[in-house]
């Protein structure tokens, strides 16, 4: 976000810049709200800014910069959040894990849990010692307290207790740092939710389920501990689909709940249905209700709002796959649009493209060559503003597919030439 700052490259990020250069074409978690000014909605996931944001497309940036309003699924910075979301998580006056777990369930958790503090110095870096961030400190920070915390919660805890999570802890996840630089620039800044909202249907799932969901996730920690089950979905691909664009829903819904994956192959028939209604559950109400809700509020927040731009950053997983925020929003009557990687917005945050049209005649008496005309348009609110620029000849001479094949061609070649080349001195 600081314009003209040079940094090293993250090594880390390495693996991922190798394999996104074997995509034909990276995409980005931007869309556009068509309305004046524009108002823009963000995909973010929850890791460390530093793994993903030299991947993240300039437009995204660009478009954070010029809304003068940024909103979260939660308010991030403010102290009450964070108080809130921890008495949300505690079980009622007087009541422990030990007396409210079965006593086998009870002992495997401490196990495991006794392992996650004995292994934690060896997980844990020298930056982060670096940092004054030491494994006792940061296992009580993350379990500190968990006899008296909701199963639910518990589950969680266990599951962000692996050595890739306790390496990347220290630094500020993605949308948290874009929290921080925005009110370091003065932005306005809210939420769209109140934390009881995301809290309580996590607590409304029924005992014998949680049971079931704390038994499951155990299991799956136990078996990677023994090193005889590989995560369905780890950090690490998290990190990789979104520093290559991967807009596929599975895996960002995952990251948006904050849920493990409990439907797997080795479930007996009873269990499957039970781990099957525990994920339509939480889908209703941790993504389905959850988008319906925030894109209503989306909405009053622009209506409220007329003259005002909006950026709303919100887990990607809310405007992928069915029910999304941009369904409610399309819903609403407002014109929602995806901005790929490669596209400018101006100054005035419209989306400027530029497009090849052929015209029929021929140039310097030979039939490879074509005319076409250029247009500059600009996108705007139930306005569209064309510019003809001067034929531009193009001489195809020494391609030998069909003319309409050579057209198509140099209409592709032209407009991503001038969107690359001109729109950035608009």
């Amino acid at each position: 976000l600081h314009a003209g700052r040079t940094r090293e490259v993250n090594p880390a990020l390495l693996t991922s810049a190798t394999h996104c250069a074997t995509q034909s074409k990276l995409n980005s978690f931007l869309w556009t709200i068509k309305r004046s000014p524009p108002s823009y909605l963000f995909g973010t996931i929850h890791v460390p800014y530093t793994r993903v944001w030299d991947f993240i497309p300039e437009n995204s940036k660009q478009a954070f910069h010029l809304s003068s309003n940024v909103f979260f699924e939660l308010d991030l910075t403010d102290p009450y959040t964070i108080s809130a979301l921890t008495s949300c998580q505690l079980l009622p006056q007087g009541e422990n894990l030990q007396t409210l777990l079965p006593r086998d369930l009870y002992r495997r958790l401490k196990r495991h849990l006794d392992y996650v503090k004995h292994m934690m110095p060896y997980w844990m870096t020298a930056d982060q010692r670096g940092k004054g961030l030491y494994a006792d400190y940061l296992f009580n920070a993350i379990a500190g307290n968990w006899e008296r915390k909701r199963p639910v919660w518990v589950m969680l805890m266990v599951n962000s207790l692996t050595e890739a999570d306790i390496r990347s802890r220290g630094v500020p996840v993605l949308d948290l740092h874009l929290a921080q630089e925005a009110e370091r620039l003065r932005k306005r800044t809210g939420a769209v939710e109140r934390v009881e909202e995301q809290c309580h249907p996590l607590n409304g799932l029924n005992f014998s389920q949680v049971l079931f969901a704390l038994n499951q996730t155990l299991l799956q920690h136990e078996s990677l501990r023994a090193g005889s089950l590989q995560g369905a979905y780890t950090t690490e691909d998290l990190i990789k689909h979104y520093n290559c664009g991967d807009l596929s829903s599975v895996i960002f819904n995952h990251d948006t709940s904050q849920l493990p994956l409990f439907v797997n192959s080795t479930l007996r028939d009873h269990e499957k249905v039970t781990a099957q209604q525990i994920d339509s559950y939480f889908r209703q109400e941790l993504i389905y209700k959850r988008n319906e809700r925030m894109g209503r509020r989306v909405t009053a927040l622009m209506e409220k709002n007329p003259g005002q731009g909006f950026f709303f950053a919100f887990g990607a997983g809310h405007f992928l796959g069915n029910n999304t925020v941009l369904d409610v929003l399309r819903q609403e009557g407002y014109e929602v649009e995806h901005i790929p990687a490669g596209e400018s917005i101006s100054e005035w945050g419209g989306l400027v493209t530029w497009k090849a049209t052929h015209c029929k005649g021929l140039f310097q008496g030979s039939s490879k060559w074509r005319l076409f005309t250029i247009q500059k348009y600009v996108h705007r609110p139930r306005k569209r503003q064309t510019i003809n620029l001067p034929f531009l000849p193009i001489n195809l001479h020494s391609m030998t597919h069909s003319d309409k094949v050579k057209d198509v061609f140099a209409e592709r070649f032209i407009s991503k030439t001038l969107t690359e080349v001109f729109t950035p001195f608009i």
